[in-house]
């Protein structure tokens, strides 16, 4: 009887110790809850994907380069001369993730280097690499624009070139 007494105890002790632990942790604000607004249109997806290809040109670099609306369904899309096949998929994979989850891909692949496999279970659509960003014009989400055909670092320079104009 005593023992059930003092693993109850504990059991309390690590409960409350748990519960305070995780109320400390927990944002005030929601994070990255930015508003939706109209999509970009057809004209202003090209002028987004012309600047991210120009920024990929001027490095030497060969992208696939997609701009999406809020749900992550394509407006347009270029594959560079010579830019990798299979990385069609995935620029138009990382625009869709940074319009459904409203942030930036690298979050999600921080999120998988610093050792949190459950993002995996989000969605099996889910790309998480860098090189994927929302685009918030005047506070609010109008799409996302994705490019992969280089490493991580350079995909997410050439789409985050476009993805400043937006304003």
């Amino acid at each position: 009887m005593r023992l059930l007494s003092l693993m109850t105890g504990a059991a309390v002790a690590a409960i409350v110790t748990t519960g305070s632990a995780f109320a400390q942790g927990v944002p005030e604000k929601m994070p990255f809850d930015i508003p939706y607004g109209t999509p970009v249109n057809y004209e202003e997806a090209i002028k987004l994907i012309n600047t991210a290809a120009a920024e990929a040109k001027k490095h030497g670099w060969k992208m696939n380069i997609a701009v999406v609306d809020n749900n992550g369904d394509l407006i347009a899309f270029q594959r560079m001369d010579g830019a990798q096949i299979a990385s069609v998929n995935i620029s138009q994979g990382k625009a869709r993730t940074a319009a459904r989850y409203r942030r930036p891909t690298e979050v999600f692949f921080k999120a998988f280097e610093s050792g949190h496999p459950y993002v995996a279970t989000l969605d099996p659509t889910l790309v998480a690499s860098t090189g994927g960003f929302p685009l918030v014009k005047d506070g609010k989400m109008v799409g996302a624009i994705g490019c992969s055909g280089g490493t991580g670092a350079q995909d997410g320079v050439t789409c985050k070139a476009a993805a400043d104009t937006v304003k």
